[in-house]
């Protein structure tokens, strides 16, 4: 099935399972020392968190596309509903309550470099009892796609609760330790340069060429590893093969969110029946152009702006 047509037993090319944050920004012109007061800029409120970010990113370049999260049933949350309705998510998955919706509180000073102080809030909140009442949603889905800004145990569901040919697609970022059975399930995991020196520990080597198989060795399907302006590497346990693929030369105006594009891309496309050397290739070109513009959700781009490239 390579036409990407979709899979008729399959609702949805994707299902996003996965945090959903406000995120409150200020500019600053340095960030406060200890017991210091600074004055900074308006704050602005932009809709974040990473599977927020992904289900958008998805939505936005034509997935069927649903999101499984959980939000505050406060303004935050509204917000963050609104504008996955607005971009075409199902949110038929999302719960409200239980807590407020989680935020990142973002300090970010002229030169670009930020502060980040994350408050999980409903996140936090969304529990294996959430994975497994939404069974219906899984076996709806071709790619169920997490990341870990949701309780581990609640990733660990999302693994024994999918159907037996729903592809699972894990990005551990912020990263932890993973159990066997999670690592087992990737197909692929998809990890920058930062996540992977952290699952391999001190015996990483220097090279991502290296990395590669030895992220492989501890039991993930494939490996993708996003490398920002130098593209990915992309190995395959099936194939036994290593691919470098080249990202377009673009000026990278704001790369926040740009992961997330790029790991939705890569999922969705794998929704559509590429494989993953193909869906990794359309991801690079999205992660590419989603540093073109500022902002996250902002910056995902349409099918139209990824053909541009």
């Amino acid at each position: 099935m390579h036409d990407n047509a979709p899979d008729d037993r399959y609702r949805y090319d994707l299902l996003v399972i996965g945090s959903a944050n406000a995120d409150l920004v200020i500019g600053v012109e340095r960030r406060p020392a200890p017991g210091e007061t600074v004055l900074g800029s308006d704050l602005a409120v932009h809709p974040g968190g990473k599977g927020a970010n992904q289900s958008l990113a998805a939505a936005r370049l034509g997935a069927r596309t649903a999101l499984l999260a959980r939000v505050g049933d406060d303004d935050h949350g509204r917000l963050l509903l609104e504008t996955q309705r607005a971009a075409g998510v199902d949110t038929g998955g999302v719960l409200v309550g239980g807590a407020p919706t989680g935020v990142a509180l973002i300090t970010v000073d002229p030169s670009g470099d930020n502060s980040i102080v994350v408050s999980p809030g409903a996140n936090g909140r969304l529990t294996p009892e959430d994975v497994r009442a939404a069974a219906p949603l899984l076996a709806a889905a071709r790619v169920i796609s997490v990341q870990l800004e949701i309780p581990l145990d609640t990733v660990a569901e999302t693994v024994r609760g999918r159907g037996p040919e729903t592809r699972l697609v894990l990005n551990p970022s912020p990263p932890a330790p993973l159990p066997e059975e999670v690592l087992a399930a990737c197909d692929p995991l998809v990890v920058n340069e930062h996540e992977a020196r952290y699952i391999l520990g001190d015996g990483a080597g220097e090279s991502p060429h290296d990395w590669a198989p030895a992220l492989l060795a501890l039991g993930p399907r494939s490996v993708v590893i996003t490398l920002g302006a130098a593209g990915a590497l992309v190995a395959d346990s099936r194939t036994e093969s290593l691919d470098h693929l080249v990202s377009p030369k673009v000026e990278a105006l704001d790369t926040t969110g740009a992961g997330d594009a790029f790991t939705a891309a890569l999922a969705l496309r794998l929704g559509r029946g590429d494989e993953l050397r193909e869906a990794a290739a359309f991801a690079v070109r999205v992660g590419a152009a989603a540093v073109t513009a500022r902002g996250a959700q902002e910056s995902f781009p349409t099918l139209e702006e990824v053909d541009a490239l």
